[in-house]
């Protein structure tokens, strides 16, 4: 990347990002571009929000056709792209409302507010360790992971974590006065971490003894990304509540709130509401999205290219038992966890033209677009075992 370039970024933004050095001029597909010309294969797809990769023909025709109608109306009007969007999302998820938000955490935000309301403010919310659920004051609350909450004390009181997994914890500290639990059932920033059936079983068995909340954070692991609707319908159980973003906006901002029968009278007007949140062109390209994912069979194909994807690196561990500590997931979110930093795998990736991420320090985060194909998937295999081959003949 032009050093320009970069000391252009330094004088005009905050601090807050570590850019990936790649000056990108387009995308197309499964691939990216630089203004050099080279072509990178995304295994990261915007972290997870590039469901139909890039320039998807569809995303751009609706796009264009919905902004030369208008591109905003205030939320004082309805308009029919938020109603075909919302009608998609209550028939895949299986819910009955919806409140559209701009993003990911403004859906948490929405959660515990309407969780809120409807259980007291004394009552606890909690989240799981190696949880993430946003930024904001209220979804940072419920985010248990130091590193993004160091200085920004004091947060939300009466929210507090649950250890991931830990039945026992559970069992502790779930009582008469909690009124929620918020939980991904497929952790993505913890280092892509599965529930286990134990854990669901036993949470199920105290909601129907206490009545509180199930809050699905599907945010990340959502939108047909681990070969079903949402990651909890790998298991037994019907969330209260869900919360939606990344991927539905087809690369444009969008999230959602998505509520069960039992929340449904809980706000009234003027309680809650959003500038921007249901913007008529990200549910343009959202209406495509789901379609695709939910009704033109790429969920199914990312449950059967998922498990080929998972089966070969499992195969790739007992070839590098070294390396290689485990591998889990589902469908298109696997995590790779190494016995070292994986950000040098990473960057000798990223020499390779491939692009992927790390997070948690040594698990490699695999996101590519659900449009990727085997032969893709089969190339990304080839690179990562040549790179494990050659770390191995440097030891």
């Amino acid at each position: 990347m032009n050093e320009i370039f970069l000391e252009n970024e330094r004088k005009l933004f905050l601090k807050t990002y570590n850019r990936i050095p790649i000056d990108i001029s387009r995308g197309e597909g499964v691939f990216l571009y630089d203004k050099a010309g080279n072509k990178y294969l995304d295994f990261f797809a915007g972290l997870a929000v590039n469901a139909l990769g890039y320039a998807h023909p569809k995303i751009v025709e609706a796009v264009y056709k919905q902004i030369s109608r208008f591109g905003h109306l205030s939320n004082n009007f309805i308009t029919d792209v938020q109603l075909e969007l919302a009608e998609l999302l209550v028939r895949h998820s299986k819910m009955s409302k919806v409140f559209f938000t701009n993003s990911g955490t403004e859906s948490v935000e929405a959660a515990i507010k309407i969780i809120r309301m409807k259980y007291g403010p004394e009552k606890i919310i909690y989240s799981m360790t190696d949880s993430f659920h946003g930024r904001t004051y209220g979804a940072m609350s419920l985010t248990s992971r130091e590193k993004y909450k160091k200085g920004f004390e004091p947060f939300l009181p009466n929210t507090q974590t649950i250890k991931y997994n830990d039945v026992k914890d559970l069992e502790q500290k779930v009582n008469k006065n909690t009124a929620a639990i918020f939980l991904e059932f497929i952790q993505g920033e913890g280092g892509i971490n599965v529930i286990t059936e134990e854990f669901v079983t036993k949470l199920v068995e105290l909601k129907n003894k206490f009545g509180f909340a199930i809050v699905s954070d599907g945010i990340q692991c959502g939108t047909g990304r681990t070969g079903k609707p949402y990651s909890h319908n790998h298991f037994d159980i019907k969330p209260d509540l869900i919360v939606t973003a990344k991927a539905i906006g087809g690369g444009l901002p969008l999230g959602a709130l998505l509520s069960s029968e039992a929340f449904d009278d809980i706000f009234y007007p003027g309680k809650h509401g959003t500038t921007f949140g249901g913007n008529p062109v990200s549910c343009a390209a959202g209406i495509v999205v789901l379609k695709e994912v939910f009704e033109n069979g790429l969920m199914e194909k990312v449950s059967t290219l998922g498990n080929y994807l998972l089966d070969e690196l499992k195969r790739m561990q007992n070839m590098f038992p070294t390396q290689i500590k485990d591998v889990r997931g589902k469908g298109f979110m696997i995590g790779l966890e190494l016995f070292y930093d994986g950000n040098e795998i990473v960057s000798q990736m990223r020499g390779r033209k491939i692009l992927i991420n790390c997070t948690n320090q040594n698990v490699l985060r695999l996101l590519p677009p659900l449009i990727v194909t085997k032969d893709e998937i089969d190339y990304f295999l080839f690179n990562l075992i040549e790179i494990f081959k050659e770390k191995n003949n440097g030891n």
